[in-house]
């Protein structure tokens, strides 16, 4: 839960959503520094990262948290058989959310120093990563925008 709303007098707790849209039903709690995640298929039709004390939970990423991967980030490619490549030869990257004005779609991405970015529902599942650092605190508005998930449902 994030700050408490009043409403006419009465207080109302208002949820945080912190994940896309298709893991709102899955059991979340956001990152934290040091957090060893791994990539993983929640039966939701979405990838997400899982929390290493209890793969059932997803954990839940603001834009701009900086992530180390313990190999190059590999995505599934399909053909007759599905096969992970890494096509991104990168180990870091930071989590971001795109084609924010456009509902019913996944958002959740991570964006590597090249400036390419990838669907985090496009990785292959099993793959780890650490949060090396969450976003700082915004300052202007810009930074509170950048910062904003979307809260689309679909």
């Amino acid at each position: 839960m994030d700050a408490d709303t009043p409403h006419q007098g009465v207080k109302i707790a208002r949820r945080m959503t912190m994940c896309d849209f298709s893991l709102q039903s899955t059991l979340s709690r956001p990152a934290k520094v040091g957090d060893k995640l791994t990539t993983h298929n929640f039966g939701t039709g979405t990838r997400g990262f899982s929390a290493e004390e209890n793969p059932g939970m997803a954990v839940c990423l603001l834009p701009g948290t900086e992530l180390a991967f313990s190999e190059e980030v590999a995505t599934g490619t399909f053909s007759l058989l599905w096969s992970k490549e890494p096509i991104f030869r990168h180990k870091t990257a930071i989590f971001r959310q795109i084609n924010k004005n456009m509902p019913r779609m996944h958002h959740d991405a991570l964006e590597f120093l090249d400036g390419k970015a990838v669907l985090l529902t496009s990785l292959c599942e099993g793959q780890e990563a650490t949060v090396l650092q969450l976003p700082a605190q915004p300052t202007t508005a810009t930074e509170v925008e950048e910062q904003k998930r979307v809260e689309y449902i679909g």
